[in-house]
């Protein structure tokens, strides 16, 4: 595919004193099945494409064709827009929209978590695109942290059965042991202990399917309040 004229390569390049090339390596994109949660699509995950910072140097325009090739129709972007600009793709929405991607831009600020509405919102617009068989992607900077948040809480948010565990296990498994490193600390510090959380939720396992409101299932992921959501499903 063309490279759309009005975004070429040399607007995300780095500074003279910086003429090391750039990577060739495909980007890596993490597929998590959601067979476990009913549902036979998958969610990608991978690090931040056309990344130029410390030892990284992707090329946007590569990584954006090659996602463009894989067939991705929406990408999930957590990172904010200083982020984009500090790792050399500030144009990296406008790049995706003239690829014809939709783009779901929900910045949480590296190393936080997201509050309890947008985390909500956030759910909201994956089962959507799940319920519509649309091949979806998220990323963050690194997707460990942020990304896989939000994979599991989307574990947590389709499923009554799937306990915080088995979503931080799957998560790790797929992105390694570094993966929602971010969040296990934030609950430490706002509960006191991981295990704290995962007691509270099985104590909920009981209840029947779709008389508890999915709020109840990421509250503990997410800061703020809480407010009633639909639940979309998924095929």
């Amino acid at each position: 595919m063309k490279p759309p004229s009005s975004l070429q390569t040399s607007e995300f390049d780095s500074s003279d004193e910086e003429p090391i090339e750039d990577e060739q390596t495909p980007i890596q994109i993490s597929w998590l099945p959601l067979s476990q949660v009913n549902c036979s699509q998958f969610l990608g995950l991978c690090a931040l494409p056309g990344c130029k910072f410390k030892n990284v140097r992707r090329n946007i325009q590569k990584d954006t064709e090659e996602l463009k090739s894989y067939g991705i129709q929406d990408i999930f972007v957590f990172c904010t827009r200083g982020e984009l600009s500090k790792y050399r793709v500030p144009n990296l929405l406008d790049l995706y929209h003239q690829y014809g991607i939709i783009t779901h831009h929900h910045p949480i600020p590296d190393g936080g978590t997201p509050d309890i509405a947008s985390c909500c919102e956030i759910m909201e617009e994956l089962a959507i695109c799940l319920k519509n068989n649309r091949k979806t992607l998220i990323h963050c900077y690194g997707g460990l942290g942020r990304s896989c948040l939000v994979a599991a809480c989307l574990l947590l948010y389709l499923s009554d059965t799937v306990s915080p565990q088995q979503a931080i296990d799957s998560l790790r498994d797929l992105r390694g042991s570094g993966a929602i490193q971010t969040i296990k600390r934030q609950r430490e510090r706002e509960r006191g202990a991981e295990t704290q959380a995962e007691a509270e939720a099985g104590s909920m396992q009981g209840a029947r399917r779709g008389t508890r409101s999915r709020v109840s299932r990421i509250t503990p992921w997410a800061a703020g309040g809480a407010k009633p959501l639909h639940h979309w499903g998924c095929p």
